[in-house]
């Protein structure tokens, strides 16, 4: 199979999972104007091809932009997103930020990372306002909903993990998340066969975190007991936790 073949399977498995998810959960309405919020990783730029590939199909029509939260890191250069979301026809929005200087500087956080999503997430969801989009899609796949569900299992002590679907009552946005039927596994193999543009973090936080830790841990018991990933997401739609419900008959 030559390198084109194989992206073009590696692009109908994305959009098969990406398309499963959103009918499942009801993510995209008629006439939706959804904003990518492209942190410049490969989960963020795959989604954002997938659901501007998933446009020439789906039954319900939809625009979709880009918006990069820029919090001020060193060397993190956004021009080759911009380039392909040109090519592609793809409004993008760069928000530039001083959340580096107050979460580093300024306030000098021992655990940053809570911080910086919650200033970050504020910023993507007033410009999504503002730029006419009425929802948010964010690149966490299942692999993610896993290791959520395990973090506030280990630290907080509660069942529960972030959902497919929020609504967002003070921005009037809904929150939508069409990678959960995705592993990461499955992004990184779509992305080594399609170039995309990653931007590499230079965050000084992001080998050493909580989920860093529990990504290796889950790892380490997924080689020991095969299966335990899928079992636990199971479990988690099973139990309906959190909105994790397909619907039924569809």
């Amino acid at each position: 199979m030559t390198k084109s073949e194989n992206a073009v399977v590696e692009i109908q498995k994305i959009l098969s999972h990406t398309r499963r998810a959103c009918e499942h959960y009801e993510l995209i309405d008629e006439g939706d104007v959804i904003a990518v919020g492209i942190s410049g990783g490969k989960d963020s730029l795959a989604l954002l091809l997938a659901l501007d590939e998933m446009r020439r199909f789906y039954p319900k029509s939809y625009k979709v932009i880009g918006i990069t939260v820029d919090i001020g890191l060193p060397d993190m250069d956004f021009s080759g997103v911009e380039r392909l979301c040109a090519e592609r026809g793809i409004e993008y929005y760069v928000e530039k930020t001083q959340i580096y200087e107050v979460v580093f500087g300024v306030r000098k956080e021992a655990n940053p990372c809570s911080l910086c999503s919650k200033m970050r997430r504020g910023v993507l969801h007033e410009a999504a306002k503002r730029l006419g989009a009425n929802k948010i899609a964010l690149g966490h796949h299942n692999d993610d909903v896993v290791e959520t569900f395990m973090l506030n299992l280990f630290y907080e002590g509660r069942v529960g993990c972030f959902q497919p679907k929020t609504y967002l009552s003070r921005t009037d946005v809904t929150v939508i998340r069409p990678f959960v039927y995705l592993e990461e596994k499955e992004i990184k193999s779509f992305c080594r066969k399609v170039t995309l543009p990653v931007v590499e973090s230079t965050c000084p936080a992001d080998k050493d975190s909580k989920r860093a830790d529990m990504k290796e841990l889950l790892y380490k018991l997924d080689k020991e007991n095969r299966g335990l990933r899928t079992r636990l997401f199971g479990a988690i739609c099973r139990g309906e936790i959190d909105g994790f419900k397909e619907i039924k008959g569809r």
